[in-house]
């Protein structure tokens, strides 16, 4: 036995090394295996809101993204009853609401749009919401669709942690949780807010758009388009 080798755990009967304090989604990735997700960012500490990267760790569901791995874990991560949950969640989200992908800007590179197509969602399948959020044009440079929020609070962590201006906040409880813009008016045209933040680009749908610059890469060119977001995995640029 070398015992320079790292630890490992199985992910689907396959070994995984992992270094000490990795999370369990981090060392699958940087192994090659993709679990997943909609609210993890190799870029930012977890935060383990959205629930799609679920495992079961030895017998009990763990999210992947908050839990660190363990020498000798045993890992299920794409199962059938798994991928089922997952699926079911997507169409949870797709219905909460307003993502109609063939006429939004972010369509081919949408993690959420990705992950449903991964996870092989037919359709929504539970009764549309229809909610009445309003889009925010105030912005010289940017749109605000509230419409396809889906609260991965990537935005809120990059625009205090990255560009240090905390633009961005959760309001409300439960169903009525939603976005805020952190302005008295509550418009992103009365914020810091540049073009060049971190926070202006980490949407992984189609909530923060750059105006202007609406499908200057065509319709099936797009990084989804090109590529499953399984085989991204090993390779973090791509985000």
């Amino acid at each position: 036995m070398n015992d320079d080798a790292p630890p490992t755990f199985t992910l689907d009967g396959e070994d995984v090394p992992f270094e000490p304090g990795e999370t369990i989604i981090a060392a699958a990735r940087r192994a090659g295996f993709y679990v997943p997700h909609l609210c993890w960012h190799p870029d930012f500490p977890p935060h383990g809101s959205c629930r799609i990267c679920t495992v079961r760790v030895d017998g009990r569901a763990a999210a992947a993204c908050t839990t660190k791995a363990a020498a000798g874990q045993e890992v299920e991560n794409r199962t059938e009853e798994l991928d089922a949950h997952r699926k079911t969640m997507l169409q949870m989200l797709f219905v909460e609401g307003n993502h109609f992908c063939p006429s939004c800007e972010k369509s081919g590179n949408c993690v959420l749009q990705a992950t449903a197509y991964e996870m092989g969602m037919e359709g929504p399948h539970f009764e549309e919401f229809y909610p009445n959020r309003p889009v925010d044009a105030s912005h010289p440079d940017i749109l605000l669709d509230f419409n396809r929020c889906i609260l991965c609070e990537l935005c809120v962590r990059a625009s205090r942690d990255v560009d240090h201006k905390n633009v961005f906040a959760i309001g409300g409880h439960g169903i009525g949780s939603h976005l805020v813009v952190n302005a008295p008016s509550g418009k992103l045209g009365d914020t810091a807010m540049a073009l060049g933040d971190r926070a202006a680009d980490v949407c992984p749908v189609g909530v923060i758009l750059t105006k202007r610059r609406g499908f200057v890469i065509p319709i099936g060119e797009r990084r989804f388009d090109r590529h499953p977001i399984s085989a991204e995995v090993g390779d973090e640029d791509a985000r």
